[in-house]
């Protein structure tokens, strides 16, 4: 019985390229996708959808060091500036208006899309509460 000598070093030591098999890479892939899925907390992503909810809109400027007497306020598109039901349209500049920083304290400021309405304090003339800034 004569052994094949030349067929099993062919089959050992042959030119053939090492085979990777991806199915099951693709596997543990799918795995690992379901597992974040099945385990992920989708609440953070619930956000109100009325943008007219009556919030006051107030910007943070409590990193704003300094006397200010009254700070920009920019909004996007901004057309109308209601304070105290008077309207002062005329201050806007650049989608932007100044408010005086005691109402940003003490007031009201209702931010909706392209509009500002502005409740003061008591004894703040409308006039005054706002200003055409120099943009």
């Amino acid at each position: 019985m004569a052994i094949d000598i030349k067929s099993y070093k062919k089959k050992v030591l042959g030119d053939s390229k090492p085979n990777i098999n991806l199915v099951p890479f693709i596997d543990i892939l799918f795995t690992i996708m379901i597992f974040l899925v099945v385990t992920s907390n989708f609440s953070a992503v619930d956000m109100p959808t009325d943008v007219t909810d009556g919030g006051t809109g107030k910007p943070n400027v409590t990193d704003v060091s300094g006397d200010a007497e009254y700070y920009i306020v920019p909004v996007a598109n901004l057309h109308k500036v209601t304070v105290n039901g008077v309207d002062r349209s005329d201050a806007i500049s650049g989608s932007a208006v100044g408010v005086m920083a005691k109402v940003m304290d003490e007031g009201q400021i209702s931010i909706r899309p392209g509009e500002i309405v502005i409740t003061t304090p008591d004894g703040i003339d409308p006039n005054k509460a706002v200003q055409r800034p120099n943009v």
